[in-house]
Order: C-alpha cells, then sequence, then structure tokens
C-alpha cells in the first residue's frame, strides 16, 4: 500500500518546516514601500517583493508588505502601526530623495526615539560604493522607535540589494541588543 505525498504526514511536516523556520528567525520585519503609483493600483517593479526576498534570505520574518503613497500621514501611519504591532525592524522604500513628494525621512524622524547615524552612513557608504548614486544621496534615516529598528532605504533595486546585504547584520545586532534591555 502506498503513502499518498499530499496526505496529512505531508501537510505535518510542511507546517513544522514552517515553525522552524520562524522560530529561527532574527526577529519579525515588515516592508513599507512608498510609491503614489504602486498605492494607486500599479504594481511597478515590485521592489517590497525584493526586499521580502532579502529579509527572508537573511534570517527574518516578514509579516506583510505595506505599500501607501508618498503622503506624510500615510507612511507616518503604516510605521506606527508597525512599531505597535511589535516588528523588530521596519525597512521603507521610497521617499528618500530631494523632490517634494520625498518625505519619507521626515515622517520617520517623527516617530523614533533614538536616531542611528551609524547605519545611515554605512548604507550611504556601501551604496555609492557598489555605483547606486540613489543609495549615496539618499536622505534615508535610521532609528530606534520603542524596541523596533526603522530604516529607510531609496526605491531601486541597486540601492536595496546592497543596502539589504549591509543592514540585514546590523539589524541583527540592533535587535540583540534591544531584545537583551527587555530581558
Amino acid at each position: 500500500m502506498s503513502q499518498n505525498p499530499k496526505g496529512p504526514a505531508s501537510e505535518l511536516s510542511a507546517t513544522v518546516s514552517a515553525v522552524v523556520h520562524v522560530s529561527k528567525a532574527i526577529g519579525r520585519a515588515l516592508v513599507v514601500v512608498v510609491d503614489d503609483q504602486a498605492a494607486a493600483g500599479n504594481p511597478g517593479d515590485r521592489l517590497g517583493a525584493l526586499v521580502k526576498e532579502l529579509l527572508d534570505e537573511g534570517g527574518f520574518h516578514v509579516d506583510a508588505i505595506v505599500v501607501v503613497p508618498a503622503d506624510m500621514a500615510d507612511i507616518r501611519n503604516a510605521l506606527n502601526t508597525a512599531v505597535i504591532g511589535g516588528v523588530d525592524l521596519v525597512v521603507s522604500v521610497g521617499g528618500v530623495g530631494v523632490s517634494d513628494r520625498d518625505v519619507t525621512p521626515e515622517a520617520t524622524l517623527d516617530l523614533i526615539d533614538l536616531q542611528l547615524p551609524g547605519i545611515e552612513q554605512a548604507l550611504r557608504a556601501s551604496g555609492l560604493s557598489a555605483g547606486s548614486v540613489e543609495a549615496g544621496i539618499s536622505r534615508g534615516v535610521a532609528g530606534v522607535s520603542g524596541s523596533t529598528l526603522v530604516v529607510n532605504l531609496a526605491a531601486t533595486r541597486a540601492a536595496i540589494r546592497d543596502g539589504m546585504a549591509t543592514l540585514v547584520p546590523l539589524a541583527g545586532n540592533v535587535i540583540h541588543q534591544l531584545s537583551v534591555l527587555d530581558d
């Protein structure tokens, strides 16, 4: 008698695997994409999915990808909801340039309790050295709100790929330090 590979045992194995993956995670994360077109229903080039993929690879469990327009109140609400929800890391993508619609840094500064200029500088320097002009001129900020690390990245694939490579080990360290303080 052959066993059905799609039966209850297979489903249980998949569930156990998912639980083990979450328990090994560095922490919970949320991705906030700041993009007027994506918020209006035009998916664009799926930068949020790229951030999620890189966070997953880095050992984070991503709760969701939230898309908001480049509006100060909408950005602040999305970031604040993530902090209240207890995630360990919020990565926002977009709205960090120099146009009048680029207000993500200001919305973030309104929320954070402690700014982390070392992370900001590391993201800009590593992005610039990798050839990402957008990362190099980013006004993105990083800081702690409660026990959540909040970081802004420029909205290009190059800035995200390089930024996440720089951010993941730094974020792991900050989250560890914050969890020690909470004990």
